[in-house]
């Protein structure tokens, strides 16, 4: 399952409180794709399937979902939130990945 940074969580509250649906959770996947293989797949979701989705909550109202596809390509990932001069958005850090392009947002 995929680990949030604390940078991120805050992120995440705050895109969930802009929101104002309590229901709502960040929902990460991991789809075929992308120029390497695989690419990544971010966004609130209030449907979850409690027989195949993982969920972890961080911080007080921050609750993600994965897949039991994806979780397996997440194991040990994290994803963080930067906002400054060089990198703003979110982006994961994944040690399953063996090459990713240059976008960051694809992986093999």
């Amino acid at each position: 399952m995929i680990t949030l940074t604390d940078s991120a969580t805050s992120k995440v509250a705050e895109l969930l409180k802009e929101e104002n649906d309590e229901a709502l959770a960040l929902r990460v996947a991991v789809r075929p794709g992308g120029c390497s293989g695989f690419s990544y797949e971010m966004f609130f979701d209030a449907e979850t399937d409690g027989e195949s989705d993982q969920l972890a909550s961080y911080g007080e109202n921050v609750r993600v979902v994965v897949d039991a596809t994806s979780a397996s390509l997440l194991t040990g990932a994290t994803l963080d939130y930067k906002d400054g001069l060089q990198q703003t958005g979110f982006s994961i850090d994944n040690p399953n990945a063996q090459r990713t392009c240059g976008c960051g947002q694809s992986f093999s």
